[in-house]
């Protein structure tokens, strides 16, 4: 994967949310091995746990962006949802530790083959409770 433009952006959570506002993608945190959880789906969200409500915009319905959200999700041990929406875009709710929730979000902007992505919205939101596993909603 190579590096993305906006690593040396914002340095702390109000400065991301605004780059991500502003459409300027979030920046890519050094991902330590340890913070990987197993991948089967069962992973329970904690109070160190960082949560991000995502809109992705794009050629992002009809390409198997949902089961390919899912199924990334669940590798980096995440928990959370996926749906389609009436307006053509795809919407997450996406939480874990934070390197993987960055992860995730930079593994957004690429989709699944298919997928042409023009835009990924994200914004930070308190973690709902007793939200484990990640599903596909509708």
């Amino acid at each position: 994967m190579g590096t993305p433009p906006f690593v040396t952006g914002p340095t702390t959570w109000r400065d991301e949310v605004a780059q991500v506002r502003s459409g300027g993608g979030l920046p890519l945190s050094r991902i330590a091995p340890d913070s990987v959880a197993d991948g089967d789906g069962d992973e329970v969200m904690t109070e160190a746990n960082r949560t991000a409500l995502v809109r992705i915009l794009g050629r992002v319905q009809g390409v198997s962006f949902r089961v390919w959200a899912r199924d990334e999700a669940q590798k980096l041990g995440l928990v959370g949802w996926v749906r389609n929406e009436a307006d053509g875009s795809v919407a997450a709710l996406i939480s874990g530790p934070e390197d993987a929730v960055t992860l995730m979000l930079e593994r957004l902007h690429d989709g699944p083959p298919a997928a042409w992505v023009s835009k990924v919205v994200a914004e930070f939101v308190e973690a709902p409770e007793g939200v484990s596993g990640f599903r596909i909603t509708r």
